[in-house]
């Protein structure tokens, strides 16, 4: 329970990362944002809990595809170690827990415009984008183009997004969030503007599942 709870809540509340400096990251979010307007991937995810007192840190490890056509339609299908699928529609954003057999449903506008999905698979464009966060470069680091991203917004939990480029490609979106979690979600086999799956990001709770709107 504990691993599927993080890997959800992974992708919308976060902390901050880094300071600015060269501008190679941050240009390369700007195109990545301009021209990738679909996608898909292989991912896994690396979620550290921060170290208790006398006690080591503790990581959990997860993985699956992601598929996004901007502007606002994107889904992550977790498929080990457990099975969940978070969608959003356009207008929904779709939670489904399969061990648990519910599915939650929230008001998408309300929960992305300042969450890390936004920023490689939501906005628009760049100006989408600045609307809701303060960009910047990041300084290069494991052979990577970073870009910062501190939202706007103070009252979230969500105070910035370190997002890596490798030769342009999306390669890893950090995160640490409010108490101390790090969770790192790396990119494999990015496929830019091929076609999707029609359908894709359309989503209907099967059948007997509980549903949750919020």
């Amino acid at each position: 329970m504990l691993i599927k709870k993080i890997a959800l809540c992974s992708l919308f509340l976060y902390t901050a990362l880094g300071s600015a400096a060269s501008a190679s990251g941050l240009d390369s979010l700007e195109a990545f944002v301009k021209t990738a307007k679909t996608g898909r991937a292989e991912f896994t995810q690396v979620v550290t809990a921060p170290a208790k007192q006398g006690q080591a840190s503790r990581s959990k490890s997860s993985s699956g595809t992601f598929e996004f056509s901007r502007p606002n339609r994107f889904k992550f299908v977790y498929k080990k170690p457990f099975e969940q699928t978070i969608v959003a529609d356009g207008q929904t954003l779709w939670l489904y827990d399969v061990d648990l057999n519910q599915v939650t449903a929230r008001k998408q506008s309300a929960v992305l415009a300042s969450s890390p999905a936004a920023l490689i698979a939501s906005a628009a464009d760049i100006k989408a984008l600045q609307a809701d966060f303060s960009l910047s470069a990041a300084p290069d680091q494991d052979g990577l183009e970073w870009a910062l991203a501190v939202p706007k917004a103070k009252e979230g939990m969500l105070q910035a997004v370190r997002v890596g480029f490798q030769g342009g490609e999306l390669s890893i979106l950090e995160i640490v969030d409010s108490f101390g979690q790090r969770s790192v979600m790396s990119f494999n086999g990015m496929r830019i503007n091929t076609p999707l799956e029609p359908g894709a990001f359309q989503f209907k709770p099967p059948a007997g599942a509980d549903l949750i709107q919020q």
